[in-house]
């Protein structure tokens, strides 16, 4: 299955909408093809528990990972208030990607202007912190 970055930009605003944001109103989606080219999505869930609220880049993640998936290839993420706004993912997210990720895994963000942005992780976070999966 070929997913197009528009089709997973598209997915993450279809998922918005169910996001949980009673307390900032900042609703965000998340959509992600896994090596597979399976699409996993999340939407941030809050919590009257600050710290215990769920972004949806995480939420999209652990869905990945539960159905088996080992990698990303591209991720989206969307959000705003009240439209569509810049958003890009916070920095315990671009941790969790950088996770999954390699040098060609795309981060998908839509501008402003509804146009796409294309970005490698490297990017976003650049010098990443990655433990070795060997245990070394």
């Amino acid at each position: 299955m070929t997913v197009s970055d528009r089709e997973l930009v598209d997915a993450a605003i279809a998922v918005r909408g169910n996001a949980y944001a009673p307390f900032s109103g900042y609703r965000v989606g998340a959509a992600l093809l896994d090596e597979q080219g399976r699409v996993h999505l999340g939407c941030n869930v809050e919590n009257s528990s600050f710290p215990c609220a769920s972004c949806a880049e995480a939420g999209a993640i652990s869905a990945m990972v539960a159905a088996g998936g080992q990698r990303i290839v591209a991720i989206a993420a969307v959000g705003g208030r009240r439209g569509l706004e810049d958003c890009t993912p916070c920095g315990n997210c671009r941790q969790r990607i950088s996770e999954f990720a390699d040098d060609a895994t795309r981060v998908l963000l839509r501008d402003g202007d509804g146009g796409i942005r294309s970005h490698a992780i490297e990017q976003l976070l650049p010098g990443s912190f990655r433990l070795r999966r060997d245990g070394g």
